[in-house]
């Protein structure tokens, strides 16, 4: 029986999530020609973004790394920052699909090689 089974109809069931700290890259995609809308939902610069052909996301633990992967992915290409957080280690560049891919794979090989990450595969759309 599972718990969800065994909580009774006037109890409530508290679900706890927790964040277990390491080294690591979880996602890194590339969104290769994204409709515009895409652009808009992720509050993106139109003016700047629409001209663009593809958006690159990170997401990394410990979340400040973030701030190292935006220095890094900005400097391996033209590539330019989309959003940058660092209390929930995402990061959005945006550019051309090939200088997205050049930042993607120098945050990758930064994080794996200087910093000890365990890193994921670059995907793409």
């Amino acid at each position: 029986m599972s718990i969800f089974n065994e909580v009774r109809q006037d109890e409530k069931l508290r679900i706890v999530q927790e964040l277990v700290p390491g080294k690591q890259i979880t996602l890194a995609h590339i969104i290769a020609a994204p409709d515009a809308i895409l652009y808009q939902k992720l509050g993106l610069d139109p003016a700047v973004d629409y001209a663009r052909a593809a958006i690159g996301i990170v997401t990394m633990s410990p979340a400040e790394t973030a701030i190292i992967a935006g220095d890094i992915a900005v400097k391996a290409s033209n590539a330019e920052l989309g959003f940058l957080d660092r209390f929930s280690g995402t990061l959005i560049i945006t550019g051309r699909i090939s200088d997205v891919e050049a930042s993607l794979n120098a945050v990758i090989d930064y994080t794996r090689e200087k910093l000890g990450f365990v890193v994921c595969d670059v995907t793409k759309t």
